[in-house]
């Protein structure tokens, strides 16, 4: 049986199109990658007992997100990858959140470089709202800065006010700088 030319030619591009289809599928375009990328940050912001001495980041891969960072409870690692797992285009989650050790000195440490940061008249900027720029990690005596700064005076202000904190082994002053324009 002879079929007409135009079947053939439609035949031919509707098998291209699928063909197409079933590769983005692999992939999820940009414009997902962006709205998964919102919708994570969104709900890692959301967390109930998210605060500033946790750290907590985030690689979107496709359809894979990759969590990071350190965190003081351990509940908060397991709500942040259960927050994520019912995202619509996240179909695996990486948690490699780091649950930082129970220590009363660094329990102390993380309340006097609070006071000693936002506490600060220059600094005090930072303290407005609920998610507070500049994060506090403390692990051991060691502190680390993570975050968001307006201005590389303020990145080394905060790095001065932390160092001056006695009892403190070291300060790695990871504040990045973004002008607020």
């Amino acid at each position: 049986m002879k079929r007409p030319f135009w079947f053939v030619i439609v035949t031919i591009l509707l098998s291209l199109s699928l063909l197409s289809l079933a590769q983005d599928r692999g992939q999820p375009s940009a414009k997902s990658q962006e709205r998964i990328t919102r919708e994570v940050r969104h709900e890692l912001l959301m967390l109930p007992w998210f605060g500033v001495f946790d750290n907590i980041a985030f690689k979107v891969d496709g359809s894979t997100v990759t969590l990071l960072g350190q965190v003081v409870r351990p509940s908060l690692k397991s709500d942040a990858e259960n927050a994520l797992k019912h995202i619509e285009g996240v179909e695996k989650v990486e948690n490699q959140i780091e649950v930082l050790p129970a220590s009363s000195m660094d329990d102390q440490l993380r309340l006097v470089l609070y006071r000693a940061i936002y506490g600060y008249p220059a600094l005090e900027k930072y303290a407005l709202g609920v998610q507070k720029p500049i994060r506090i990690i403390v692990k051991n005596g060691h502190v680390a800065l993570e975050g968001v700064v307006d201005s590389e005076a303020d990145k080394n202000l905060a790095g001065m006010r932390a160092n001056g904190v006695p009892g403190i082994f070291s300060v790695a002053n990871n504040l990045r700088v973004e002008s607020s324009k």
